[in-house]
């Protein structure tokens, strides 16, 4: 199991998560299409090209933020989360487009001992996203209800 139990994370711990991924065409028109966006700045490269100030297809913002999530799930929450709380502050500073490379940080913001299930706490991240160029590209705050270690 790769992940982290609630008592091994600590205020103000770094992970640098070593998996980086390029965003395909593909990945960015399946997306969207199997979550019913048609919006043609994702979609429609005349449209993008001659219609928005980009000049070419945007990747859609949920693929990056599902996509800046997935990513720190191996060095953080595999095996050890019970339930995603909540993603607040979800921040997109700069577009993403196809053939750039997204890699992550994840910071520990803060944890506490669940109320209710005492083999459970309670961690809060701050994942942020970068291109390949180092620009942030995705800012969000997550709250994830983590497993304790198991009594020996």
């Amino acid at each position: 199991m790769a992940g982290l139990y609630f008592e091994e994370f600590e205020d103000g711990m770094v992970i640098e998560h070593a998996i980086r991924r390029t965003i395909t065409e593909s990945d960015n028109t399946l997306f969207s299409v199997m979550t019913m966006n048609p919006a043609a700045l994702h979609l429609d490269h005349h449209y993008a090209e001659t219609e928005t100030e980009f000049g070419k297809p945007l990747v859609n913002s949920l693929f990056t933020l599902g996509l800046m999530i997935g990513i720190s799930v191996h060095d953080t929450t595999l095996g050890t989360t019970v339930a995603n709380l909540g993603m607040t502050d979800v921040n997109f500073p700069k577009p993403l487009f196809h053939g750039d490379t997204v890699r992550v940080e994840t910071r520990v913001i803060g944890k506490r001992e669940s109320k209710s299930r005492p083999t459970q706490g309670i961690v809060t991240f701050d994942h942020v996203a970068f291109n390949q160029h180092g620009d942030e590209v995705a800012r969000c705050r997550r709250q994830a209800l983590m497993l304790k270690r198991p009594a020996k």
